[in-house]
């Protein structure tokens, strides 16, 4: 009986691996912990971001020099906090894998107070340690104006 019942469940193409709805739920842990990120940096919240990003975080913006996770979050947090800036994402995908996840998208930034950005392309890997998506890796590159 179980083998026609596992029959029939992979001939409707079922999944027997992982619930699609666990798959699911990391795809908006991803999203969240995305989102909790633009929120740290916005605040330039220091403390967030250390806790956000794996101890071997690394980022890379367009071609210029890789930096390490100290590196980001004091860039990040040089200088006064903006109160008017925003940041949306758009054209976000996740995939999951595992203890492993990538975020893609569009980062446009909005301040009342700045001259506009040109959007930015983002590629984001996480691993999950300790029950927990942190960042292991950024990318961004600046988005050509028409394209």
């Amino acid at each position: 009986m179980k083998s026609q019942l596992l029959g029939l469940a992979l001939a409707a193409g079922l999944s027997i691996c992982a619930p699609a709805s666990a798959e699911g739920d990391a795809k908006q842990e991803v999203i969240d912990r995305t989102n909790q990120c633009i929120a740290a940096e916005n605040k330039h919240d220091a403390a967030a971001l250390r806790d956000i990003l794996d101890d071997n975080f690394i980022t890379t913006y367009a071609a210029g020099k890789p930096g390490n996770k100290e590196s980001f979050i004091k860039g990040i947090t040089r200088g006064e906090v903006d109160p008017t800036q925003t940041q949306d994402l758009t054209d976000t995908s996740v995939i999951v894998d595992g203890d492993t996840a990538i975020i893609v998208g569009t980062d446009t930034f909005h301040s009342a107070t700045k001259p506009p950005v040109a959007p930015l392309r983002f590629t984001i890997t996480y691993v999950k340690r300790q029950g927990r998506w942190r960042a292991l890796a950024e990318h961004i590159v600046s988005i050509p104006p028409n394209r």
